[in-house]
């Protein structure tokens, strides 16, 4: 048997985890990058991401939970819309990544 655990996801107030419009310019929609800016400023995504001078920040909520769900993270793992407005069949075969 197969499990899945998810530790984080970032959705709106109304319950979305991208932008609306999202198009190959704006592959997050319009304003989806700015749902994630409570994690990207955070001292624990910013050290995950090679900032060995990011300090933590004891106390804050965000920290902690970005710390707390990421910790013992082994992989991320996202489907094909996750970067792109991908539709319909998968255009290449051939790609096993």
């Amino acid at each position: 048997m197969s499990r899945i655990l998810v530790s984080d996801f970032t959705i709106s107030l109304d319950g979305y985890g991208a932008g609306p419009r999202q198009t190959r310019e704006e592959p997050l929609g319009v304003g989806g990058e700015s749902l994630h800016d409570w994690l990207v400023n955070t001292p624990t995504f910013k050290r995950m991401q090679g900032d060995a001078a990011a300090q933590s920040s004891e106390g804050d909520v965000d920290d902690q939970f970005a710390a707390q769900s990421m910790a013992g993270l082994g992989a991320w793992i996202m489907g094909r819309n996750m970067f792109g407005p991908i539709r319909g069949p998968w255009p290449d075969e051939t790609w096993r990544g």
